[in-house]
């Protein structure tokens, strides 16, 4: 594997983690009713922990030499808890 594949790879992953980053921080701020007492914050905090990924992705990035990027995947948002859930697994299936 060479530099530039390697780089386009750690780029690729900082997108995926800024996205599932940004869909948990507002499935937090989504999440209503008695449903979501158990899981918003759960929510919140695996975002910042997804958030701390991409952050260790972009040090590795630059320390390389890239450029980070500041684009994230598409993001889901939206819908009951129950459906918040299995969107979030699946952005995670997809990182």
């Amino acid at each position: 594997m060479g530099k530039e594949e390697l780089l386009d790879i750690l780029n690729q992953s900082i997108s995926r983690e800024l996205a599932v980053s940004i869909q948990y921080m507002w499935h937090h701020v989504m999440a209503k009713g008695i449903e979501s007492a158990e899981v918003e914050d759960i929510f919140r905090e695996v975002a910042i922990q997804e958030m701390k990924h991409a952050e260790r992705f972009a040090e590795r990035l630059d320390y390389l030499g890239g450029e980070p990027t500041t684009k994230p995947s598409p993001i889901v948002t939206g819908g009951s808890v129950q459906k918040m859930l299995q969107d979030d697994m699946n952005a995670e299936e997809e990182a």
